[in-house]
């Protein structure tokens, strides 16, 4: 199947940020993996780092959507930035046979986890559930990321008034444990997002009772997003796990 025919993107909203390329496999599909990419949440990055993703993964047989969403910067930032991710997983979730997993890198390993506990927020009930959650290199401790003001004080910039309202409907720490079985690959050597990101929040959901694994890998921030890289073959290596 050529490209053109097997991919469909699919707008979610009025804004121009507000679309998923949905790329089908031939033959049977393995599942539906959400592919969120980061940046901090601000504009200037883009779903331009989630296609790679998404192309490995169709070729691997997995359905990928490859996510769009409104930033810091361009209309995004809590809670619309959430807005967004509930609502694409709902245009392309909805009557999915077989896993939903979201996976995400930086800011969005953050929401990819996050977006497993959304369910619980009254804002963002009802959607699609997910069944399983894979987070690189993510930020999922957002209170030690304000405090050490990572991205040049990008967390403060995406969550604005940082409440304790704030932080319970936007942290994932502040919501383990979740209700799925969840993946955390990072490496130590990554010098954007400290690897005590990874290990607070695993220590925090194991305790919690959640089933939180952490993948240690090699590469930096960005090996996880190489398709050519053994930290992205420990990703699949999850996925092949859960198919």
């Amino acid at each position: 199947m050529d490209e053109s025919a097997r991919t469909r993107r699919i707008t979610y909203g009025d804004d121009p940020s507000q679309w998923v390329d949905l790329l089908t496999p031939d033959g049977a599909s393995r599942g539906l993996v959400v592919v969120i990419h980061g940046g901090f949440w601000r504009a200037q990055y883009g779903a331009d780092y989630g296609a790679p993703l998404a192309e490995d993964l169709v070729g691997r047989g997995w359905t990928a959507a490859n996510v769009e969403y409104r930033r810091v910067g361009n209309g995004g930032g809590f809670p619309e930035t959430l807005d967004d991710i509930h609502a694409a997983i709902g245009a392309v979730a909805t009557g999915v046979d077989g896993p939903i997993v979201t996976l995400g890198h930086s800011a969005g390993g953050h929401l990819a986890t996050w977006a497993g506990a959304r369910g619980r927020f009254d804002r963002w009930a009802g959607g699609p559930a997910l069944t399983h959650v894979i987070s690189q290199a993510g930020v999922v401790d957002l209170r030690a990321a304000v405090d050490e003001h990572l991205g040049d004080g990008a967390t403060l910039a995406f969550l604005g008034t940082a409440d304790e309202t704030t932080y319970e409907q936007a942290d994932p720490l502040a919501q383990v444990p979740l209700d799925v079985p969840m993946w955390v690959v990072h490496a130590p050597d990554d010098d954007t997002v400290p690897f005590a990101q990874a290990t607070t929040y695993v220590d925090a959901a194991t305790a919690a009772g959640a089933e939180a694994t952490l993948v240690e890998v090699t590469g930096g921030h960005f090996a996880v997003i190489d398709p050519d890289s053994d930290a992205w073959a420990a990703c699949v290596k999850v996925l092949d796990a859960i198919a």
